[in-house]
Parts: structure tokens; sequence; C-alpha cells
């Protein structure tokens, strides 16, 4: 320790060295080392000890980008096992796509100062295409083989959502859709089932997209849950025979706007509402159509809206009432989307497709992994009798 003490006053009293700091991050991190291989070897360097599992065998270099520059490190090796930096363990798959798509856009030629501070913030100094290219091909092994998946068992709920993001293509900058699936099992497990790219929502591109849920194994689906784009209710009504729901909130925004005084809608909004408080679907049905009857006379035009609308609206209260929180509206994808915008908008235009299927799927991977350790979205006792397959409710259940 005190050699240690020692060779940091020496670095101290180079103060005005330009190289100052470089080295006094080169000497922290090697102390840290050091410390971490005596650690895992029970015993200091050269020194006795019946505690002594392991013994170092020299070191091995590796350089490290920082902020300040280059700084070559001497990583301790040991006899018996290996031992790698904890500073220096992989970064997350989100972080590596985010880096991978920056050093994509910077190298094709469309970096902006946003991206070149960013770059910098990250510590790079220099870009190849070879370490663009080995970069890109670890992240897209994993997320590839993620939204490829096989799908297992039956998911009686599926939200369907999309979001809009900026891409260069043939020259121009356009905007193309980005689906989501999110869906929950019988197991009451949330789960990212897939994405795709698009130029729009079109009902073929939303089919297509269904068909491909579909054929890597989703089946089981009782209820759609979406907001109210015709393609997404077509191409659900072909492919999964399930019913739709019309989210709630997308729902009482489009009602609310055939208000025309805003100092109405408050009084409107709450008289709608008294419909969702209803303790069955029935009860529910009546109210609408009372509340839909009441507003006629004076806002026509949302009366009609109503009349269209009931079925759709309240679809979710055919299902168990534990789930109807959770069923009526997109919110649970559109907090998922607010995170894919949050991240996606630090690259503003990606170079390609792929580029956004990296950095999007490596996103949704993440949060797929997140809800795998968290408790059950829905619980067993609610969910279970939602199944094809009443053989196997008693095994499910059990478990």
């Amino acid at each position: 320790m005190t050699d240690s003490r020692m060779a940091l006053a020496d670095l101290i009293e180079k103060g005005g060295d330009a190289d100052f700091l470089r080295e006094v991050l080169a000497f922290s991190l090697q102390r840290l080392m050091d410390l971490e291989a005596e650690a895992a070897c029970g015993a200091g360097l050269h020194a006795r000890s019946d505690e002594r599992v392991n013994s170092r065998n020299g070191y091995r270099e590796r350089p490290l980008e920082t902020r300040v520059g280059r700084i070559d490190l001497q990583v301790p090796k040991l006899r018996k096992g290996s031992y790698f930096p904890s500073f220096l363990e992989p970064r997350r798959t989100v972080e590596k796509a985010l880096t991978a798509v920056i050093q994509e856009a910077y190298i094709q030629g469309i970096s902006t100062r946003s991206v070149d501070n960013l770059v910098q913030a990250m510590g790079m100094t220099g870009i190849s295409k070879s370490q663009v290219s080995r970069l890109c091909g670890e992240i897209d092994e994993r997320v590839n083989a993620f939204l490829t998946r096989p799908i297992e068992g039956e998911w009686p709920y599926l939200w369907l959502d999309a979001t809009y993001i900026k891409v260069r293509e043939a020259g121009h900058i356009v905007s193309v859709a980005v689906i989501i699936a999110v869906a929950v099992n019988t197991d009451g497990r949330r789960e990212v089932l897939g994405t795709a790219v698009g130029l729009s929502e079109a009902e073929v591109f939303w089919t297509g997209f269904l068909r491909t849920l579909t054929r890597r194994g989703l089946r089981g689906v009782k209820l759609v849950i979406s907001d109210c784009h015709e393609g997404i209710k077509a191409a659900a009504a072909k492919t999964l025979q399930a019913t739709w729901q019309r989210c709630r909130v997308h729902w009482m925004r489009n009602a609310l706007s055939h208000v025309s005084n805003k100092d109405q809608r408050p009084m409107v909004a709450a008289m709608i509402r008294t419909v969702f408080a209803q303790g069955d679907a029935k009860a529910a049905s009546e109210q609408w159509r009372k509340v839909a009857d009441n507003l006629r006379p004076k806002f026509r035009k949302l009366a009609e809206l109503m009349d269209a609308a009931e079925h759709d609206v309240l679809a979710f209260m055919a299902f168990p009432k534990e789930h109807w929180a959770k069923l009526y509206s997109t919110n649970p994808i559109e907090r998922l989307n607010a995170e894919v915008k949050r991240r996606t908008d630090v690259v503003g235009i990606f170079p390609n497709e792929a580029a956004i299927l990296r950095l999007v799927g490596a996103i949704l991977l993440e949060q797929t992994d997140e809800w795998a350790i968290q408790r059950r979205y829905m619980t067993l006792e609610t969910i279970v009798p939602l199944s094809d397959n009443p053989d196997a409710l008693p095994a499910i259940a059990a478990a």
C-alpha cells in the first residue's frame, strides 16, 4: 500500500504534464485490477498465505479507449481459470446496438454534430469498417435468434402498435413504420413476440406480420388490443379470428374532439366514464346506450360515434374482471414504444432498415429479459381458464 501511495504521489507532482489525467486513470485502473486479482487468488502478489487459492501468471496487454485517450492496460493472468476486469465487462446488448448504429451512420457519411459528440462521449477515437462489421454481426446474431424463435404455448391477449422512425432510403429520408407485438401466455407471462419494419401500416403489411407470427407458432389468441387502425383490425380478423378491443384511451380522445366547447368536455368525459365504472358487461352496455341517448340532442356526432363503437370499446369486459385494467387500452405496449423512441431518437436518421431492426430488436430483447425475471403479469388462477386445452389445465395450475 505504501508503494502505491508513493507512485500516486509521483503522478500528482506531475500536475503540469499534459498527460496527467491519462496517467492517473491508468494508474487507478491498474491498481483496481491488482486488487481484484489479489481477491481472486486469496493473497497478494508474492505473498505467502494459507488462504491462497490461486496464483498470478504474468500479464496480457489490453488497450482501452477513454475520453482522455488510449490507455495500455496490463491485465493480470491467473494460473488456474481466468480473470477479466469488472470495469471491462461487455456492454449490455442495447448499448452495443446503439454503438453499432451510430458507427454505421458515421461510416456511411450521414453523421451530424450530435452523433459526433456522442461518439466522442463513448470514448471512441477512431472507427473502422471491420470494427463495425464485427460488432454488428455479433448483435444481429442474437437479435435475429430472438425475433425468429418458436412461439410456444397459448397467448390469449395480444397487443399491437406501431411507431415511426426516419431512415435514409435511395438518397431520401423517409419515415417507416416499426410495428411491435406483445402478448401474455397462459402462464401469465408477458413477452415481445416480434417486430417488423415497413413503409406504412397498410393491411397487407399487418397481415404479413401476423402470418409470420402464426407460422412461428402463435395460437390461442382471444383478444387483440390496438388503436383504431383499419389495417390492424382487418388483418387480425383475417389471420387470428379473435375479438378486437379498440383502445379506450384513443377512443375517448377521439370522442371528446366532437365536443367543440372545451368547457363542456370534462362534463361529457365524466358521463362516459360512468360506463366503465359498471361491474359487468351487461350493465356497461346498458349505461353506454343511456349516455349516448342523453348526449344525442346536443352532440349528435358523438352519439353516433358511440353507437358505432360500443362493442369494440367494451370488448374487454367479456374477459376476467381482474384483467380489465390491462386490457382496455394499448398503454402496456405504448410504454414500450416510448422507450423505443427514446433510444432511437438518439440516432435521429438511420442508415438503413437493418440498423433499425438491430437497435429496436435489441431493446425488445432486453425488455423481454427483464419481464422474465419479474412477477407474472397476470395470475395463473385468472388466466389459465382461457386455455383452449382443458386437459393441460391441472398441469399448468400445479406449476
